[in-house]
């Protein structure tokens, strides 16, 4: 194998695929990338077993063939090279080490042999559709945040991606939760994406697709099967196994009855509460509201730093409330929201509060109350 590529793309592709790379892998191969040259293409594979990551970028492919390499020792070469460098791996199967050339700088670097490589098991996948970048990045992005980190409720360590029903017509819904809030974000549904079973993608496997719709591509491939969930481009593919366990029914978790409403400008109010947070020593410090006669009133208050209030103008005429959130729930939900005003739904100081989008009407979120 030899191959000549700019540093820079040589760069992008190995740090994509190396990010899928346990640090502690429990065998010493699931540490490294797969490479492969053929056709002035040269691809980049790496997979802890539950995610596969491919990164295929051009090159000049003097020889073709196949090796694997230490992904984070290959990464931190790459990295330290000068801008513009042009690189040169090359394979000696006599030593079994891969050379790593540019300028006066050369590596030589272990290899294993590429047979012995996992290759993540094919899917017969039932559904296969294609989205819209954007629409792709707004469905997981807005929900990813709700997503939980609890272990033992793994069934939580993920989105739930399925088909739902919303105003009488059919659409693809992303819906996450920790049991303190929750997300849940639709869009149009695409084409042969009608019998698409529902799947929890695992929470590894979202933060690898964030890196991907930061891409070029405006259109991902989507394919879907009880057992794996894969999207695409022309350049990289992402195979994740989904999470084997039952979403659970988030519909019977969605307040119904909650009439009283407040708008407000949502960048202000996430400011705002950022900015009365400060004087807590805790992240999940309680932020108060308290809502009367078109005017809200943000406190925080820590016995063992302080006190801060900061009012805010709202659109709001019921009767007055006090209801206390955590601050960082309610940082990362308002954070959400894109543009316009943000639109709460209340009950009463004890019930989960309903979270709308003036400009997204296909977004939702419910946030619990903490005592104040």
């Amino acid at each position: 194998m030899k191959i000549s590529i700019e540093r820079g793309t040589l760069l992008k592709a190995v740090g994509n695929a190396q990010s899928v790379v346990e640090r502690r892998a429990p065998v010493q191969i699931l540490g490294n990338l797969l490479i492969v040259a053929e056709n002035d293409t040269i691809s980049f594979r790496a997979t802890d077993l539950d995610v596969d990551l491919i990164d295929r970028v051009d090159a000049k492919v003097e020889q073709p063939g196949s090796t694997t390499v230490k992904a984070q020792t290959l990464n931190e070469i790459v990295r330290k090279l000068p801008d513009g460098a042009q690189v040169q791996l090359s394979l000696n199967e006599v030593s079994s080490r891969m050379a790593i050339e540019a300028g006066r700088s050369q590596f030589k670097l272990m290899t294993l042999p590429s047979e012995d490589f996992p290759i993540m098991a094919s899917s017969d996948f039932t559904a296969n559709f294609a989205v819209q970048s954007n629409v792709l990045k707004r469905l997981f992005s807005k929900t990813r945040t709700a997503v939980s980190t609890e272990e033992t409720r793994y069934y939580l360590n993920g989105v739930y991606m399925h088909v739902a029903e919303a105003d009488g017509e059919k659409v693809l819904r992303c819906v996450a939760t920790d049991g303190h809030r929750l997300a849940r974000i639709d869009a149009e549904l695409p084409d042969g994406a009608e019998e698409m079973p529902g799947v929890i993608v695992p929470r590894k496997a979202i933060g690898e697709l964030s890196k991907l719709l930061e891409g070029d591509s405006d259109e991902i491939a989507v394919s879907v099967s009880e057992t794996k969930v894969r999207f695409a481009t022309p350049e990289v593919t992402l195979t994740s196994k989904v999470i084997d366990g039952n979403f659970p029914d988030y519909v019977r978790v969605i307040p119904v009855g909650n009439n009283r409403r407040m708008e407000v400008d949502a960048f202000e109010l996430t400011k705002a509460v950022d900015r009365v947070a400060t004087v807590s020593l805790e992240t999940s410090r309680v932020v108060k509201m308290t809502i009367d006669s078109d005017q809200l009133v943000l406190s925080v208050n820590d016995p063992d730093s302080g006190m801060a209030t900061e009012e805010l103008a709202v659109a709001y005429g019921d009767d007055k409330l006090e209801i206390g959130f955590n601050s960082k729930y309610l940082l990362e939900l308002s954070s959400q929201v894109e543009r316009e005003n943000a639109v709460f739904l209340f009950n009463s100081a004890s019930d989960p509060a309903v979270i709308l989008e003036s400009g997204d009407p296909g977004a939702l979120y419910v946030v619990m109350p903490m005592r104040t």
